[in-house]
């Protein structure tokens, strides 16, 4: 089984609605797909409901999710960590105790035909940066979801 893990600051926003969508678009007996974030702010919580609203509009359900933070053993339970964006990148990277475990970290939208780096952070956007989160994690997952199941 291939574990992947989806990260970003809070895990209330961002990172919970990449595993709801990357999870919809991967064999669940082959892939199992989890996030975390990089703080303890919002530990234990269920997603934003804004995030919740809009993944329900897309027919996914991650109202059951609770954030936790990311740590070290997930660079043992996890063959893939992406990560919404440089700050929290550079935030995981520096927990990496090897480059084995380093190289396991990647910037979801870095894959080509991306015109963005990172996801921008959506909890003080309003709603209209719920809908764009969405958009650029659902083209990034229609991606890295086709090269996963391609490695099979």
């Amino acid at each position: 089984m291939i574990k992947v893990l989806m990260v970003c600051l809070g895990n209330i926003c961002r990172s919970p609605l990449a595993e709801g969508i990357l999870s919809s678009k991967l064999p669940k007996d082959k892939f199992f797909v989890d996030s975390a974030g990089t703080s303890s702010f919002h530990s234990g919580n269920n997603p934003d409901p804004r995030v919740i609203e809009i993944s329900e509009k897309y027919n996914l359900d991650i109202s059951n999710q609770k954030s936790r933070v990311f740590n070290l053993y997930d660079f043992e339970l996890f063959d893939l960590i992406f990560v919404m964006d440089k700050v929290n990148y550079f935030d995981v990277i520096k927990l990496a105790k090897n480059k084995n475990h380093q190289k396991k970290v990647k910037l979801i939208m870095d894959y080509p035909g991306s015109n963005l780096i990172e996801v921008p952070d959506p909890y003080y956007g309003g709603n209209k940066g719920f809908e764009n989160i969405f958009t650029l994690i659902n083209n990034a997952c229609n991606y890295h979801s086709k090269q996963l199941i391609n490695s099979l």
